[in-house]
């Protein structure tokens, strides 16, 4: 009884160690259905045909600027931390490779050749060798299978941080350029107040001379001007310091970057259309 009784404790421990080693189980993606579109809206067919399509729109080209789009291609092309991003994708390939690897048969062959011909002896000799083996280690509790698995879920996250860069790139693009074209528009403006407050000061000198103003109005048309006038180099220090950070996101060295449509002739992005499915959400950039 005793010797009975080790043999199923013993066949009972095995069997707790053996299903300790096991790795698992599979994930399974959870199913959720989500609705296909708000309440009260589904039956409105406007609704429907821009919800069809508004999520498979490039995003970045609602942009209608021509400039703007070829910044975005420009930079797409030649950032420095996209490239980045792509290198540590194929890096990620090729780890996933050499992971998966261990699942097939290792096979190794060495040749060693020598030959020559002997001081002493008239005669020559040649020696080829050739060795080869093959070794296989069996997955039996799945530990290759999920580092395989392992190596792929990197690689997807890796691709997944390359479209967050080109996300943050395309944004960042966007912003800078749009407060560029602001800046412009401020100093446009500033410049033609600079002009209407020179006449001003031209008109008020021309009372004074009449007598219909005092000094007191030619200091203080004066100093409105003097104002505006010390407002533009900080415009023009600020369009500088905008233009330097979009030539950088290009990967280009600091320089002027070409203008296209003025901000106040820009065309509006669409709105969002009401009644959006909510599986759409997964598609967002």
């Amino acid at each position: 009884m005793k010797k009975l009784a080790r043999f199923m404790a013993s066949i009972m421990m095995a069997s707790g160690l053996v299903a300790g080693c096991r790795v698992g189980p599979n994930y399974h993606r959870p199913t959720v259905q989500p609705p296909a579109a708000f309440r009260d809206l589904s039956e409105n067919p406007q609704v429907q045909a821009q919800a069809a399509s508004y999520a498979d729109l490039p995003w970045w080209q609602v942009f209608q600027d021509p400039q703007l789009q070829e910044l975005i291609r420009t930079a797409l092309k030649q950032n420095y931390d996209l490239q980045l991003a792509t290198e540590r994708i194929n890096a990620g390939r090729a780890e996933l490779a050499v992971t998966r690897s261990s699942l097939f048969p290792q096979v190794q062959g060495n040749s060693d050749f020598s030959g020559g011909k002997e001081h002493n002896f008239q005669t020559k000799s040649n020696s080829l060798t050739l060795t080869a083996d093959a070794a296989f280690q069996l997955d039996f509790f799945g530990k290759l299978r999920r580092a395989t698995e392992a190596s792929r879920a990197r690689l997807l996250a890796t691709q997944d941080a390359r479209q967050t860069v080109i996300l943050t790139l395309v944004s960042d693009v966007g912003s800078d350029y749009f407060a560029l074209l602001q800046l412009d528009l401020q100093l446009q403006i500033t410049r033609e107040t600079v002009k209407t407050q020179e006449d001003s000061v031209k008109l008020t000198n021309l009372r004074v001379e009449h007598g219909v103003a005092t000094k007191l109005d030619v200091l203080q048309a004066q100093q409105v001007l003097d104002s505006a006038n010390a407002q533009i180099p900080d415009l023009e220090r600020r369009i500088a310091q905008e233009e330097n950070a979009i030539s950088i996101l290009l990967g280009n060295y600091p320089q002027a970057v070409t203008r296209g449509r003025p901000l106040v002739e820009q065309p509006l992005p669409p709105e969002v259309p009401p009644g959006l499915p909510s599986s759409l959400i997964e598609r967002r950039p």
